[in-house]
């Protein structure tokens, strides 16, 4: 263990860090969109029951790995199972450059909207103007996708290279309160809309005549990749835990905290559903990042209540949730460099942050303002650059490395190195030690193989 490592400064920096990594767009958009898609109560049952035996399980094994070796995932893993699995952890750090390459991208364009609601609320909603079309030209103009590219990675690698007390554990300590504090004021404002009883009721009706089988296996993929599992970055924030730290206590602590963000987020979106006429057959059109960004910005204008003042601070969540994420992937990365070639953070910060600008800009490009770029098809049929890194990483990077991880948690690990890590001193009375070996050793890579093998002989799309 290097003297001189950086640890969280308390358990609640790590576990609202942990849970920051794992809120990100998927919770705002992708949980509401196939919640709806799904026929809602049932899906959320079973994403329920799919996070707690799938999801928990493998979080815990990351931050036991993290914890116990005190390194990032390269080293963790070397450490921990043996040299060949080393090449689980590279996996793991290449997976988080390439999803921070285009998931900086889209988190870019919750700063466009914020300025643009901000300039709404101070005078008018333009009436007769399409949002659609504004937020076409957007994505088709390079000076403003770069410029907010560029912005979003910038306030990335200024947080990570200040370490992980001063920096990343100080942000997430502002970042998230806030965060819950903006979710919470538009719960109670949707709650006063008319459709607010019946999105409650739609979400929390199980009907499992209305649940398809693919609607099983979205609440399993996404129980997974919700959770920021699979690429090293819980093996990472782990590493800097005390060894007084509870594994379990902290891992539930995420989990459900990413949970109530996902759900509080989809009752907020339903109860807008239901209230606005029309509004039930356009998410059916608008798709995931239609709904987020073109959608919604004009219905605050027109149904929230107290929408004048809500939508800026909307996006304000957006990018808050946006940043907690790309803080984290950043991390792995730079971690990797820090632990594994002795650079100093700041270098690799530095180094880290302009490789991926550079292919992040490209994925900026490749949404309508380079045709080059916008017509490149590699995988499944998927058209542009940013679509391609998406299908590669949610389909293919994130379960093969997430399968790996549950082998080396579950049978490479023995029961006398892990039970030691799992059950100490601050370890609640209700965990079994028993019951979290037997999902980590079958359930949990039984399932991620089950992604793996849809992916494959189905051709699920998980992005």
């Amino acid at each position: 263990m290097p003297a001189l490592r950086d640890h969280w400064r308390s358990r609640f920096g790590f576990v609202m860090a942990a849970a920051g990594s794992a809120i990100g767009l998927g919770n705002l958009w992708k949980f509401p969109y196939i919640t709806w898609d799904n026929r809602g109560g049932a899906f959320v049952l079973v994403y329920l029951v799919c996070i707690a035996a799938v999801g928990l399980p493998i979080m815990m094994a990351e931050v036991l790995i993290g914890r116990m070796t005190q390194k990032s995932p390269v080293g963790a893993l070397k450490q921990a199972a043996g040299p060949v699995w080393a090449l689980v952890g590279a996996l793991g750090v290449f997976t988080g450059f390439v999803i921070l390459s285009y998931y900086n991208v889209i988190a870019g364009w919750s700063l466009r909207n914020f300025v643009r609601c901000t300039q709404w609320s101070i005078g008018d909603f333009p009436a007769g103007v399409s949002v659609a079309d504004g937020f076409t030209d957007f994505l088709q103009s390079p000076p403003r996708q770069m410029l907010v590219t560029v912005l979003f990675l910038g306030a990335t690698m200024l947080v990570v290279s200040r370490g992980v007390g001063r920096g990343i554990e100080q942000a997430a300590r502002f970042l998230m309160p806030a965060l819950f504090g903006i979710l919470l004021l538009l719960l109670c404002s949707a709650l006063t809309m008319d459709g607010a009883g019946r999105a409650i009721g739609f979400i929390f009706t199980p009907r499992f005549d209305e649940l398809r089988w693919h609607g099983v296996l979205e609440a399993l993929g996404h129980s997974f990749f919700t959770l920021s599992l699979g690429m090293g970055a819980m093996i990472t924030y782990g590493s800097y835990m005390k060894r007084n730290d509870s594994v379990v206590s902290a891992s539930v602590l995420v989990v459900a905290l990413d949970t109530l963000i996902a759900v509080t987020a989809t009752v907020i979106m339903f109860s807008v559903i239901f209230t606005v006429p029309g509004m039930e057959q356009q998410v059916e059109t608008a798709g995931t990042v239609g709904m987020l960004f073109v959608t919604l910005p004009e219905m605050f204008y027109t149904y929230v209540p107290l929408g004048r003042v809500l939508a800026p601070l909307f996006y304000v969540l957006v990018a808050f949730a946006a940043l907690t994420s790309t803080i984290s992937l950043l991390e792995v990365v730079v971690a990797y460099f820090i632990d594994e070639r002795g650079m100093s953070r700041r270098a690799a910060t530095a180094f880290c942050g302009s490789c991926i600008l550079a292919l992040s800009l490209l994925c900026s490009l490749s949404l309508g303002a380079w045709d080059v770029l916008s017509g490149f098809s590699l995988l499944a049929g998927k058209r542009g650059l940013l679509a391609n890194l998406d299908h590669l990483a949610a389909n293919w990077l994130l379960p093969i490395g997430g399968f790996f991880l549950t082998l080396v948690a579950g049978w490479v690990l023995t029961a006398e190195t892990t039970r030691p890590e799992l059950m100490d001193a601050a370890t609640p009375r209700w965990f079994r030690y028993g019951t979290w070996r037997l999902f980590i050793r079958w359930v949990a890579p039984l399932a991620v193989l089950a992604i793996i093998l849809t992916v494959i002989f189905l051709g699920e799309d998980f992005s």
